[in-house]
């Protein structure tokens, strides 16, 4: 068999075995999602690290009625962008986004979401929320949901939205209403619908709802929470075909 025979059976492989599936890592990073934009809210100053244009609404607000500006919060935009860029520069062809790239952004993301977690034990940016620590905190963080939007984008045909729940918030309605419809044509897809957002919105609600118990409990601490979680979509990735996550449902 020529070399690229066999790149091109090795990348078959990889496209018949999904090495995490696809309904079931949205609602796992979703979770992660969550616990990173409340704990980063909570901790950080009021910054989004998830729901990064969130920050763009909270700049207009101070341009307009005046304030101080977080550097931060600006910083956090460009990070962002810079970090999907990196993503997209290691991964330049359809045929490199396989689960080749699906462990390495996840990868990066555990290991950014680790860096915040030892950051903030060892600095405590939450006793000073607009300070030089908090400030770092917020750009790895910030790397890291960049990370993690890239990899659905790029990896995952269709990929909802893990960190903005709006539209995944409009879906679900939807496909309450569908189940409700007279129509049968329309009662037929409300199923599947209701199945693609309403796993999203669980998990991003799950992970506020524990990032806020453990920062009230343990501060600077709750940062170990998402690093944990990431860890695990790491290991789910690393497993052999046959032991992948399953799909939700």
């Amino acid at each position: 068999m020529s070399a690229t025979q066999s790149d091109t059976a090795r990348l078959s492989r990889h496209r018949s075995v999904p090495l995490v599936s696809e309904h079931r890592l949205p609602a796992l990073l979703a979770v992660i999602a969550g616990m990173v934009d409340l704990t980063g809210f909570l901790t950080l100053g009021n910054i989004f690290t998830a729901h990064i244009t969130g920050n763009l609404v909270v700049l207009a607000a101070v341009i307009v009625r005046g304030g101080p500006v977080n550097p931060a919060q600006v910083l956090a935009i460009p990070t962002f962008v810079l970090t999907v860029a990196g993503a997209w520069l290691i991964a330049p062809t359809l045929a490199a986004r396989t689960g080749v790239l699906t462990r390495r952004l996840l990868v990066a993301q555990f290991l950014l979401l680790a860096a915040v977690f030892v950051f903030a034990v060892v600095a405590h940016p939450s006793a000073n929320q607009h300070g030089l620590a908090a400030g770092v905190a917020v750009l790895i963080a910030a790397s890291a949901m960049a990370c993690q939007n890239a990899l659905l984008h790029m990896t995952v045909a269709g990929a909802p939205s893990t960190a903005v729940m709006t539209g995944n918030l409009v879906g679900g309605v939807l496909g309450l209403l569908d189940a409700a419809s007279p129509d049968a044509a329309t009662r037929a897809g409300a199923s599947a619908r209701i199945e693609r957002f309403a796993p999203l919105l669980a998990g991003f609600c799950l992970g506020c709802l524990l990032a806020a118990a453990a920062v009230s409990l343990v501060q600077d601490w709750a940062w170990a929470l998402p690093a944990i979680l990431a860890g695990l979509a790491v290991c789910g990735a690393m497993a052999p075909p046959g032991r992948h996550l399953g799909s939700i449902g």
